[in-house]
């Protein structure tokens, strides 16, 4: 077996024993592995140590805080960060130890993430390539605090990486609506705290431009009813997250 990677892998967790199995298989290169756990009901804690990681548990604090607080968990300063919902393709595996094997070009890598809606592997839409930056040094880059939503900044280069990295979005319509309903209140909540407004031109205009340029620009309409599906939804949820801010809005008026 080759020599494991000089880099952490980080994955948070709450009742994620369903799926955590096959994330952390699908990282046998790291030469550590934490799990940030918040309080599972499940055997979330006792698959994470089956597979060696070092569980760290702590209460949630939102998508960003918490993922910087894993980070600063790691004994290394590069970091894969993971969701207990994804795995790492073995073509993204030989790209990640090529890139670590050459000299260093980039302090960031982002990777195309795969999402599964409704049992198709999406190809197009939002669904795909749905660039994310997941491998990272962290003296030189880090996680936004959004408490949903969050995203990797860095001062240096950001470098592209072959391979997939497959996302389980969905399984059914119910999960994906309740999801989408809990992120966009999240989201309503950050944009009243920065003083942001939402005018009736915006709620109106945001999910048909989000539509068009997910449905028929980025070839939605090519992954049948399960693209429509993620599409429509994900245009309904920028409506929700504008008509959420518009109430928060309206209840601080006297």
């Amino acid at each position: 077996m080759p020599e494991p990677l000089p880099l952490s892998l980080i994955v948070i967790t709450r009742d994620a024993a369903h799926v955590l199995a096959d994330c952390l298989a699908s990282v046998p290169f790291a030469a550590e592995k934490i799990v940030v756990d918040s309080g599972s009901g499940d055997d979330t804690v006792a698959i994470a140590e089956r597979f060696g990681a070092r569980v760290v548990l702590h209460e949630w604090m939102g998508f960003g805080p918490q993922k910087n607080f894993a980070v600063q968990q790691a004994r290394h300063d590069w970091v894969l960060c993971v969701d207990a919902d994804e795995r790492v393709t073995e073509e993204l595996a030989a790209a990640i130890r090529a890139a670590f094997a050459a000299p260093p070009t980039a302090f960031a890598f982002a990777f195309a993430r795969r999402n599964r809606f409704l049992g198709r592997w999406l190809a197009h839409g939002e669904g795909y390539p749905d660039w994310s930056v997941r491998l990272f040094d962290r003296a030189r880059a880090r996680w936004t605090n959004d408490p949903v939503h969050e995203h990797v900044v860095t001062d240096g280069p950001i470098t592209r990486l072959t391979g997939d990295l497959l996302h389980r979005s969905a399984e059914s319509i119910e999960t994906y609506v309740a999801k989408q309903n809990r992120y966009t209140t999240l989201q309503a909540q950050a944009m009243h705290a920065r003083g942001e407004r939402a005018g009736a031109l915006q709620l109106g205009l945001s999910p048909l431009v989000r539509f068009v340029r997910f449905y028929v620009l980025k070839l939605g309409f090519m992954d049948g009813a399960a693209g429509f599906a993620h599409v429509a939804i994900g245009a309904f949820a920028s409506f929700l997250k504008h008509a959420k801010l518009r109430a928060l809005k309206a209840e601080k008026k006297p």
